[in-house]
């Protein structure tokens, strides 16, 4: 049989599919989890975990998200022009250099060191504004924060003090509360209870934030004023299982196209490096989906795609602009047949949390981790 090459021009190579609503579906069910008094607070940093910070944000205060958090000041300035009216928080240290545009957006930073609350004091003074300031206590996550109750404590009361800046929140971050029986949550709650009670002894109008994803299902002594939940909003499972059974909606789908079909015969290898050589006579589908568009290159021979609701495997090196498709005797695959890579496809399923099994990753990364090549999709589904 000739190659078959003949696709429709409509096709985009590379497409994740958003659903928002779904979005804003998870968040309305991490919300029912919560008591009256506890609020969510969506992270949409790194890009909304690859969805689109700025279609994220929105569903997401739809859903009843009434704080959001990013990480860098560009994606501050992002969320602050959507004006949603809701709180914004910087979870990461902000360098002096970009403090002035990072207080611009008014949103509220993130500081554990009286020297590093007093930059802040001195950038919000030179714009006229008051800046809130949340202390970051390490508890036990070893990378930001405060080592000791005396450095936090030190830190509210320079807040306290200063001029330009007041104390708004305490917070920590926990190491493992996607590990089911790890003992090391216990004790980052503990000691981070313990001096929340300390702290609001001299500042009783302080909140306390502590849980992520994880924690929101792990334990309710753990949520506090507000909970962040970055994960579980895209409907990703936190425990890297089965979102649906969290009853999470996945908001992200990923899909191509088979681009060509050709016979392979006994022998003959497809892609680098000659990583899939064909024991006996079979078809090949070339997919135009590739590591520059965010497909690892490590799912090479070690992942599955769907056609028409039934899995092929991919085989030979993932190229920067393609795979390979085995469909064998399949006559029925045919240029222009829609591919799912991730999502579900008449009644057959592949979720983010199988591909990260297949690449020895988590599931953040696969979403995270697709380029801006792949065009993002937010049409209504159905």
């Amino acid at each position: 049989m000739a190659e078959q090459t003949t696709v429709p021009t409509t096709l985009r190579r590379a497409v994740a599919h958003v659903d928002l609503a779904a979005i804003s579906a998870n968040v309305r069910l991490l919300r029912s989890k919560l008591d009256g008094a506890t609020e969510l607070c969506a992270v949409v940093k790194a890009d909304g975990y690859g969805h689109g910070i700025e279609r994220v944000a929105n569903a997401a205060v739809e859903g009843g998200a009434t704080r959001l958090a990013v990480v860098t000041t560009a994606e501050a300035a992002v969320v602050a022009e959507l004006d949603l009216g809701v709180d914004l928080l910087v979870l990461a240290p902000i360098p002096a250099d970009d403090l002035i545009a990072t207080i611009e957006t008014g949103a509220e930073l993130t500081a554990w060191t009286p020297e590093h609350v007093g930059e802040i004091d001195r950038a919000a003074q030179l714009l006229g504004r008051t800046v809130a300031i949340h202390v970051k206590l390490d508890t036990g996550m070893g990378r930001f924060g405060a080592r000791t109750d005396e450095q936090a404590h030190a830190a509210l009361a320079a807040a306290a003090a200063g001029v330009s800046v007041l104390p708004k929140a305490v917070w920590t971050h926990f190491a493992t509360a996607d590990e089911p029986g790890d003992d090391y949550f216990d004790l980052q709650l503990n000691r981070f209870s313990e001096f929340v009670d300390a702290a609001r002894q001299r500042h009783p109008e302080i909140l306390a934030h502590a849980a992520n994803s994880a924690a929101v299902w792990r334990d309710p002594a753990s949520h506090f004023d507000f909970v962040r939940c970055g994960i579980a909003i895209y409907g990703l499972d936190p425990f890297h299982e089965d979102a649906f059974a969290r009853g999470l909606a996945p908001a992200l789908s990923l899909h191509s196209y088979v681009a060509s079909v050709r016979d392979v015969a006994a022998g003959e290898s497809v892609g680098y490096g000659r990583r899939f050589v064909a024991t006996a006579q079979t078809r090949m589908a070339t997919v135009p989906i590739g590591y520059g568009d965010g497909w690892r290159r490590v799912l090479t021979n070690n992942c599955d795609v769907l056609i028409a609701g039934r899995r092929y495997a991919q085989c030979g090196t993932v190229s920067m602009d393609s795979i390979t498709v085995e469909i064998g005797a399949d006559s029925t695959v045919e240029p222009g047949a829609p591919v799912t890579l991730i999502g579900t496809d008449d009644g057959e399923r592949i979720s983010a949390e199988e591909v990260a099994r297949r690449a020895s990753t988590i599931n953040y990364e696969i979403t995270c981790g697709l380029l801006p090549r792949t065009s993002r999709d937010y049409s209504p589904v159905g």
